[in-house]
């Protein structure tokens, strides 16, 4: 018999030994029954006065709080990188919620590249009959023949092909299978998960060829990546690759076999398209096109039309649109006109234009999610595009937006440099086609705001015609039914996707949270970070569908609301000062990070698109690399040691302390590394340990720093190999290629990297210590 599991653990989890749980009402395990949290004040809800308490930063990263479960269902629970609740602990009633004044939602990141994922092939995919529930670890088997959905209640037969365990090779043990061990897991689904036979890995180009994108010399970039990486992108022998060029004309090539070189097809009535023909006739494009518009006078580009005509041609499959991008669309449907005033930048108190200037690019992003189509935007450009508008394209594709401001091949090497990693990545990393996600929460909760790049088709169901590893999603939920006979709820996401190989998949992670009536409870499980990021999305859709000083109340507001009721409804005895629980010690901190964030900021000349393209980072990027966008990590580096390195495979990574983002931080004497998650920046004091200067950047003393340096030299130093080592290892960690600054006083990017320091005072923002202040002010009311 062939077996239908290929045996491979989780990272995160091991097979518990099996206990038999009572079958009260939704009852997960008696271990549950008699679980108080109030018996000791857990660290979680120890009092920080945050006026007298400046050293809140934790030695090393954030951790997530681990919900209050038994030993069993916790040590089985989703791991929180994938899959996290604002809350770990959830509040009985709505009314207890919204007495808590934190919000209440999902964190995910669906499709994230896993260093090991059980996969299941089965000819019976075991769920619920009433709610279509996956069978999970945190079911409860009444007896071997029967269990009971964990997020409805049925009681649901099991079925004899499930009472065989492939991995001991066992009869009559349901509850080992693998999909009832592990809360994260893949099914090979058989024919009933296909509307049509899975679709061929389909990618088409679309590159803007006018003087303007022929000057910044991106396309030979983008046709050298190609040509590297074309062999490696995910596919089998059905895929098939196009090319569209455009100015203010739409050019296709005919690539059929048989042609001694690659035909262009200048259409200018795109009703009437040629069918391309995909072959080995690619490398010899690749290599001509750079040189094809070199001389090209062409200003005008007519960006919309080729989107249709890229919509026409991969309609009848699906697949994925890479659009390359100058300059702002000037001629034909979807045309723009700059909407942005300079001198407005800083001074308006208001920021008009964050909404789009036409429907035309969202409308055509829903026909392309009718037919399977999403599409990628690089936007590269020194100038105003539009982001606001142009963006629409790829948030209801649900594609992603790539955006190097400023690309240019001479003036612009650091910018060339990410631009080719993030390319590399982009071209090789998996991609599942035509998928959809649902995500089910147990009886009484409710979803009700999705955060992402989507379009929602039902009122639970997300159209997602591409899924990438790199996307996260936020949802907003509520509660619509008292839980108060339920002592834990779950929440499952499942995406299904056509892999690259042409095979139905069904990825299905499931979390299991305790629920609990007392505030306090509620508090102690109140997850930081997850409850910034939330609240970050919700802002983003704030200021743009009301305004920007509304969206930067609303998150001042939350922390003044959180801690006015810890302080008036958890707190015994009353005492004077800012007091949070140590669990929400950093939520002013993290909510005036946000103030002072490019999406949010004012008083400081912000460019409309970068502006855009945070508040588009903020909604699309997973927890972990949006943090570092809100709150930089700060350390100092001239004296780095190996005193608590980690080891990772062979290599030994230094591991700095987290300094707090304060110039009074830094010292003249020092050099200070600031990761800002997609730019790191290394600044060299004036007085800098010369030993530092020679060992680690080869420069004989500080005047000799140049102004713009982006690379660590390769030195034979024991400071030189730690110091790229670190770098290295943060950089290893995001999908996406932070370009590395070296600066010095005279630098012209010593503004931004001042930018970031949050705790400061600026002539626009309050520095922390005066915001605790107005936040007591409004908490003492």
């Amino acid at each position: 018999m062939q077996h239908p599991v290929q045996p491979s653990t989780q990272p995160y989890s091991h097979p518990q030994p099996y206990q038999q749980p009572s079958a009260g009402p939704a009852q997960l395990s008696p271990s549950l029954s008699g679980l108080s949290l109030q018996s000791q004040t857990p660290e979680a809800l120890r009092v920080v006065n945050l006026l007298q308490e400046r050293n809140l930063l934790p030695l090393g990263p954030v951790t997530p709080p681990t919900p209050c479960l038994p030993q069993d269902l916790q040590k089985i629970n989703c791991h929180p990188e994938v899959f996290r609740s604002t809350l770990t602990s959830i509040p009985q009633t709505q009314s207890l919620l919204n007495k808590a004044k934190l919000p209440l939602g999902l964190l995910l990141h669906p499709f994230k590249d896993l260093s090991q994922l059980p996969v299941v092939t089965s000819s019976t995919i075991v769920r619920c009959r009433s709610c279509r529930t996956y069978i999970n670890p945190f079911v409860t088997f009444l007896d071997q023949r029967r269990w009971k959905c964990n997020l409805c209640y049925r009681v649901n037969d099991v079925p004899e092909e499930f009472m065989y365990n492939p991995v001991s090779r066992s009869y009559g043990e349901p509850h080992k299978r693998p999909e009832v061990q592990n809360a994260t897991l893949e099914f090979i689904a058989p024919s009933e998960y296909m509307l049509r036979p899975p679709q061929p890995a389909v990618y088409l180009i679309v590159l803007d060829v006018s003087h303007n994108a022929v000057e910044t010399g991106y396309l030979d970039v983008v046709c050298q990546s190609l040509l590297e990486n074309i062999n490696a992108l995910p596919g089998d022998s059905r895929t098939k690759i196009g090319f569209i060029t455009f100015d203010s004309t739409i050019h296709f090539y005919n690539l059929q076999e048989g042609l001694s070189q690659p035909q262009m097809l200048i259409v200018s009535d795109i009703e009437v398209l040629p069918k391309p023909l995909f072959s080995s006739l690619v490398q010899d494009l690749l290599r001509s096109l750079p040189q094809m518009f070199g001389k090209t006078m062409e200003t005008q580009c007519a960006l919309g039309p080729a989107l249709q005509a890229a919509f026409k041609l991969l309609s009848a499959t699906g697949g994925r649109v890479s659009v390359f991008q100058t300059q702002l669309p000037s001629l034909g449907v979807g045309a723009l006109k700059s909407r942005e005033d300079p001198n407005q930048r800083a001074s308006a108190k208001d920021i008009q234009h964050l909404s789009p200037a036409t429907d035309f690019y969202k409308k055509l992003a829903l026909d392309c999610s009718g037919q399977q189509v999403a599409v990628d935007l690089f936007l590269l450009s020194s100038q105003y595009c539009d982001l606001a508008s142009l963006g629409c394209i790829s948030r209801y594709s649900a594609g992603s937006v790539y955006y190097y401001p400023s690309y240019h091949q001479q003036h612009n090497p650091a910018g060339v440099e990410c631009f080719q990693k993030d390319l590399k990545r982009y071209l090789t990393r998996k991609i599942g086609f035509e998928a959809v996600m649902r995500i089910r929460c147990s009886k009484g909760l409710s979803i009700h705001t999705f955060h992402g790049n989507f379009f929602v088709r039902s009122t639970d169901l997300l159209s997602l015609p591409n899924v990438n590893p790199d996307a996260g999603f936020a949802v907003q939920m509520s509660i619509e039914e008292n839980l108060v006979d339920m002592q834990s709820v779950s929440f499952q996401a499942a995406l299904l996707y056509t892999s690259s190989k042409g095979e139905r998949r069904i990825r299905v992670h499931t979390m299991c949270l305790p629920v609990v009536n007392s505030l306090s409870d509620i508090f102690a499980g109140a997850d930081v970070q997850a409850i910034t990021c939330l609240l970050a999305s919700m802002a983003v859709d704030r200021s743009v569908t009301a305004s920007l000083s509304d969206a930067r109340d609303a998150m001042t507001n939350a922390s003044i609301d959180s801690l006015t009721s810890f302080r008036t409804s958890v707190l015994t005895i009353q005492q004077p000062g800012l007091l949070a629980p140590a669990c929400l010690r950093l939520f002013p901190l993290y909510i005036l990070a946000l103030l002072k964030q490019k999406a949010f900021r004012t008083g400081t000349s912000t460019r409309l698109d970068d502006r855009v393209f945070a508040m588009c980072q903020l909604k699309y990027q997973p927890l972990a690399y949006v943090m570092l966008m809100i709150h930089p990590a700060l350390y100092r580096v001239d004296d780095l040691t190996d005193e608590g390195a980690l080891n990772v495979s062979e290599r030994t990574i230094p591991q700095p302390r987290v300094q707090q983002l304060s110039v009074e931080k830094l010292s003249r004497d020092g050099a200070f590394l600031m990761d800002a998650g997609s730019v790191i920046y290394l600044w060299i004091g004036r007085n800098c340990n010369p030993n530092f200067l020679t060992q680690v950047l080869g420069l004989p003393n500080y005047a000799a720093v140049p102004l713009n340096m982006n690379m660590l030299p390769e030195l034979d130093t024991a400071e030189s190999q730690r110091t790229r080592v670190f770098v290295g290892w943060l950089r290893e960690q995001r999908p996406f290629f932070p370009i590395l600054h070296v600066i010095r006083d005279e630098s012209p990017l010593k503004a931004s990297f001042l930018q970031n320091m949050i705790e400061d005072r600026t002539e626009s923002a309050l520095s922390y210590y005066e915001f605790l202040l107005h936040i007591q002010q409004q908490v003492s009311k």
